[in-house]
Formats: C-alpha cells, structure tokens, sequence
C-alpha cells in the first residue's frame, strides 16, 4: 500500500458504488468490508472442498440423516441446506444482502424455478433471517426472467444472473427485478477469443454492454440495480465506477485495496438519462430473435449454464460420496 495519505482505489470506488464481494471466502469478506456478498454454485464448491469450510457440509448433511426423502430429494434437501448455511455465515459479516443461486438445471423451468426460490427463502426465515437480505439468483432466460417476476410478486427479491444483453436486461427491468447481474469478464472472454484481440478501457465489450444498460435504465427510469459482475481486471472494474453496486473477487478488491491510483465517476445517472438510446419491444418473440441474433450472448448464456449445472453435480457426488 502506497504510504501517501490518500484513499485507497477501493474506498474511491465505494464513494460512489455499493462493492460486493463475490465469494464464498468469509475470511476475504471481512478483511474487505464489503455492503453485500454474491455467492454461486461455482464458489460453493470451492469453499466446501476447503478443509475450514468442511463443516457446514458435514451439518448439512448430518441435519438430513434420516429424514426419510428419497435420493433426489435428500440431495437437494443438502445443498439447499448448505448454500443456506453458507448466507447465514456469510449475513453476519455483512451489514446487506447475499445472493443465492437457484439450481441453473432449472433455467427453463418457470415453475420449478419459483418453488425453489420459495424453498430457500422459507430456509432463511427458518434461521430468522428476513427475506429482505436475501437475493435469490436465476439465470436471465425467458423463462427465468418469468419466474423471477413471479418471485418478486411474493416478495422475494431477485438476481438475474448470467445476463450479456440488453434484451435480457431489459426484459429483466420490465419483470420488475430487484437486481441485474451483467458479466463483464466473459464478454470480454468472448471477443477476445474471437477477434484475437485485448480490449481496454471504454473499449471493452463488456464495459460497453454495462454502460449501455445503464444508460437505458436511467433513461426510462427502472428502479432494478445494475451490478457488474464478471471482472477480469481493474482496469473494467474503474471503468464502471459509479454503477449501482459492482461485484468483486477477492484477488481485485485487494489489487484496488493497495492501490491509490485515482477513481473517477464513469456512470452518473443524470447524464446517463439524456443519453441517446431507443426503446426495445419486450416480448417473449423479439426476446428470443434478438438472443438468437447475438451469438455472444446466446453462448455465454448456454455454457454458463452448463458451468454451474456441472458444478452442482460435482458438489451432489461430494455429497454422495459424504453419506
């Protein structure tokens, strides 16, 4: 850390943008002080597979030894449990909220989508924990944008995730969500991979996807948050400066925590609102031309799903293997 008497990168940066850690590292959360924490299947699994982090499985389990549930039902008893366990640690930490991910195997199931969701906050309200610190995350399909509306109608809020375009965001905005969560970095990934070409600045992808929808929910006055997400470096974490709220892995915020290089105010709502950007027709057919149209978002969408999906059952085996 720079010994000169200004304030670090990081503490520029939440001047103007609520910071979110995205992990499920406690130890990383309390030495950032972060307002929320974002959590996935993804980060799940890594944490359990930790030796310090073992015992919220082994509970997990422990809880649902014997209750009488089949196979499949015992295991999603589990990790509802543990994803649960983990929110709860992770909520006294914290002074706002955590998110929690639905099963991604349930991203075209509206249905199924809205009884998990519901699951995990009868969950949390079991520990005595509000549903008001709790964002239940849900991939941005159709059809999980549609439970996320009905979600919200029962007052859960929500967190739509794996989101890589304006259609997704808007439809997002339209559905009343709570909260969006653009993925910058695997943008970024994707037009790097694609052209062989590294972005920076305002001329990353990924940032320019963000500023977009930013800009357009300022512009037509949604109340749903926009948190980045997916970061690769901090160089399209300072280019967001003065988002809604920002999420950040542990090996970024510390980058910004010893660095004092100033942070500019990138996104202001006020100018953000005169901007100059049309109106996309929301419904379900020019959701999904417009998907199909983009073939960035259209993959990152699939594998993203593919991702946590794998990760899910590689956390049921540990489970399998535990019991």
């Amino acid at each position: 850390m720079s010994t000169k008497s200004t304030l670090s990168s990081l503490d520029q940066l939440k001047q103007f943008t609520t910071v979110v850690s995205d992990t499920g590292d406690f130890d990383s959360i309390r030495k950032y002080a972060p307002q929320d924490a974002t959590t996935n299947p993804t980060l799940i699994l890594k944490a359990v597979s930790r030796p310090e982090y073992r015992h919220l499985l082994d509970k997990a389990i422990a809880d649902n030894r014997g209750s009488g549930l089949g196979a499949d039902a015992l295991l999603q008893k589990i990790i509802d449990d543990l994803l649960t366990l983990f929110g709860r640690e992770i909520l006294q930490i914290i002074p706002g909220r955590v998110s929690t991910e639905v099963d991604a195997r349930l991203s075209f199931d509206v249905e199924a989508t809205v009884k998990r969701a519901g699951q995990l906050i009868a969950l949390y309200e079991g520990m005595g924990i509000p549903r008001e610190r709790i964002l239940i995350k849900i991939a941005s399909t159709w059809e999980g944008i549609r439970a996320a509306a009905l979600c919200e109608k029962q007052k859960i809020a929500c967190n739509l995730t794996l989101l890589f375009s304006l259609p997704q965001a808007v439809a997002g905005a339209e559905a009343g969500v709570t909260l969006i969560s653009p993925f910058v970095g695997r943008i970024y990934d994707y037009y790097k991979a694609a052209t062989g070409k590294d972005f920076s600045g305002v001329e990353d992808p990924g940032v320019q996807s963000v500023h977009k929808i930013y800009t357009y929910y300022k512009k037509f006055g949604y109340p749903t948050q926009v948190m980045g997400a997916s970061f690769r470096n901090v160089g399209q974490i300072t280019e967001l400066a003065g988002c809604d709220l920002l999420t950040i892995s542990p090996d970024l915020l510390e980058k910004l925590q010893e660095s004092d290089a100033p942070v500019p105010r990138k996104l202001d709502p006020k100018s953000a609102a005169a901007g100059n950007i049309e109106r996309i027709e929301n419904s379900e057919k020019n959701f999904r031309w417009l998907m199909n149209e983009d073939a960035m978002a259209t993959d990152k969408l699939a594998s993203g799903i593919r991702v946590f999906g794998a990760d899910i059952r590689k956390l049921e085996k540990l489970i399998t293997d535990a019991l």
